[in-house]
């Protein structure tokens, strides 16, 4: 198992995040075009969606629960 260091996280979820606003950008321009290719975007908003759990994974991580 590979392991990680924080400075690499903050990287990956860096590279995700762009990732998922990449994906959203692209969602948007192919259900504006009127050609609507329903197969295509399923996908896109599949892997915005495992995207935003690997996000929220690291997030967690990184960003430790503060009990008040």
């Amino acid at each position: 198992m590979v392991r990680l260091t924080e400075d690499e996280m903050r990287k990956r979820l860096e590279m995700l995040r762009t990732e998922h606003r990449d994906l959203d950008a692209a969602i948007d321009a192919l259900s504006g075009t009127g050609a609507h290719d329903q197969l295509q975007v399923a996908r896109l908003k599949k892997r915005k969606l495992r995207l935003k759990d690997q996000i929220a994974l690291l997030e967690d991580y990184l960003i430790p629960d503060i009990i008040a």
